[in-house]
Parts: C-alpha cells; sequence; structure tokens
C-alpha cells in the first residue's frame, strides 16, 4: 500500500459539468490544459460516506506506520483481515490508496 498526496474537494454536480465543458473548449481551441488529479465529491454527505472513522484510521496507520502487509495492517488496527482488506480495495478504488501488485496477491 502506498499513500500519494491526492487534493479532494467537493463540487455539485453543476460546477463539475461547467468545468467539463471550460476543459473541452479549450482542448478544441488546441490550447493545453493544466491537469489536476483529485478525489470529488458531489456533497459533503458522499464525502462522509466513503471516509469513515474506520477508513480515516486506515489511512492514518498507513502514513505513520507503514505496513507490510493487509494482515500487519488489520493488525494494527485490531480489525479483522477481511473487513481491512474490503475497506483498503474501495480506498483504491476511489483513488486514495494504490495497492502494490505485492499486496494484491497477500491478499487471496
Amino acid at each position: 500500500m502506498r499513500i500519494k498526496t491526492v487534493r479532494i474537494d467537493i463540487r455539485d454536480m453543476k460546477s463539475t459539468l461547467d468545468n467539463f465543458v471550460r476543459t473541452a473548449q479549450t482542448v478544441e481551441r488546441g490550447e493545453k490544459v493544466k491537469k489536476t488529479t483529485g478525489v470529488y465529491f458531489t456533497s459533503l454527505e458522499a464525502f462522509r460516506k466513503v471516509l469513515t472513522a474506520q477508513r480515516m484510521n486506515l489511512l492514518r496507520l498507513i502514513r505513520e506506520e507503514k505496513p507490510a502487509s493487509l494482515h500487519e495492517l488489520a493488525r494494527l488496527a485490531r480489525r479483522n483481515i477481511k473487513n481491512v482488506s474490503d475497506d483498503v480495495r474501495y480506498l483504491a478504488q476511489v483513488g486514495l490508496v494504490r495497492l502494490l501488485e505485492k499486496m494484491r496477491s497477500m491478499e487471496g
């Protein structure tokens, strides 16, 4: 597992679509578009559903303790390995952590 620095933002759907249109217009004009990456939520409620207290704790443990495996992370978190694995996979899906191949092979 590796944590990367990620910009997290809350944007309503209209702002997101407006930004998409502006980017498309810039590309059509042949201008370069500054690449921005991040994780965006449409509401505070959506943010809270993804970043639960337990998932935030996993992110903290990954950053501070740098566990070498999901088993070690589960031990540090004092949680069941399956639940930790599910949460880490979810965090990877939304772009907050990246699973290394070594970790993926250890899951199965």
